[in-house]
């Protein structure tokens, strides 16, 4: 049973960073009908821009206090988000918002997005390296810190990433639903032209959309470079399951993407590794074959996704 619940500790802080992503993507489709194929470098440039940031104000090796890793946490976190905000913030008004007032068909969009996505991946190796082993400095690594709950082994880390994604999750949820922000979106996810009709301003709340899922981006960057690495291709294995997750839940459902990022990270942690008491019954070589296989099963039974889609309602 412990054995069992480490697996599932992965699976959630795995989850929780492909929600997060997953976000992004389902936020986009919903108020345009597209995929923001550059999400992955959002997610990217988090990881860089609160790096950057963490660096300069920690400048030596010494283990801080419990109180400044709080507050390192929180830096990182809102430079990550900071960064992903303002990238997605330019992508939509450089990538999407030019072809979108030409009425542009939906492939020079895409392309676009493919464009913009290999642009800011090589500029980011360009700026700073293409190392595949960046890491944030050892004195800020909080792998080596565990807590044991009823003797399952919980590392510092997994448990930042599982409540910073859950709270951010549960904030964007309230927006979406409680907030004038939230009933905008989903106007404009339900019918653009009707919403324009009714005072809505479609380009600011599409930006908004942009910017919101941004900062859910960045910050999963911050996190995913946390607990392993970064570098500037780090987007795109991360932002492919992401987007599985996405429409795993139901592209379009926030809620949906939640589920679908959580869901997915726990069948990578758990399937391959069944039975618990005897790990590598089929083997974590199969862990991605194993979260697609089961994608394209739930998809063939559910083509709209668990939740399916909710466009205008998102929530």
């Amino acid at each position: 049973m412990n054995d069992f619940m480490n697996f599932v500790i992965l699976g959630l802080t795995r989850g929780s960073m492909y929600a997060l992503i997953a976000l992004g993507y389902t936020l986009v489709y919903g108020v345009l009908q597209l995929i923001n194929f550059a999400h992955s470098e959002v997610f990217m440039s988090g990881a860089f821009g609160s790096y950057l940031v963490i660096q300069s104000v920690v400048t030596d090796g010494s283990s801080p206090p419990w109180f400044a890793v709080v507050g390192i946490i929180v830096l990182g976190l809102g430079s990550g988000a900071i960064t992903g905000a303002a990238v997605a913030w330019s992508l939509e008004r450089v990538a999407y918002r030019p072809l979108r007032r030409r009425g542009a068909p939906k492939l020079a969009f895409l392309i676009s997005a493919i464009g913009a996505s290999f642009f800011l991946s090589q500029l980011a190796g360009k700026l700073f390296n293409r190392l595949n082993n960046n890491s944030f400095p050892t004195y800020f690594n909080l792998n080596k810190h565990v807590i044991d709950i009823g003797g399952v082994t919980v590392s510092l880390v997994q448990l930042i990433i599982i409540v910073s994604a859950l709270l951010m999750m549960l904030f964007l949820d309230l927006l979406v639903s409680k907030t004038k922000l939230g009933r905008s979106i989903r106007g404009v996810a339900e019918d653009a032209p009707t919403a324009a009709l009714m005072g809505i301003d479609i380009d600011k709340t599409i930006s908004r959309t942009f910017v919101i899922g941004g900062a859910l981006g960045g910050a999963a960057g911050f996190l995913f470079g946390t607990a392993f690495f970064f570098s500037n291709t780090m987007g795109f294995i991360p932002s492919v399951k992401a987007f599985a997750a996405a429409v795993l839940g139901g592209i379009g459902n926030i809620r949906g993407a939640m589920l679908g990022g959580l869901l997915l990270g726990m069948i990578e942690a758990i399937v391959p590794t069944f039975p618990w008491y005897k790990p590598g019954f089929i083997g974590t070589a199969w862990t991605d074959v194993v979260a697609f296989v089961v994608l394209v099963l739930v998809l063939i039974v559910r083509p709209s996704g668990i939740l399916g889609e909710r466009l205008g309602r998102a929530a």
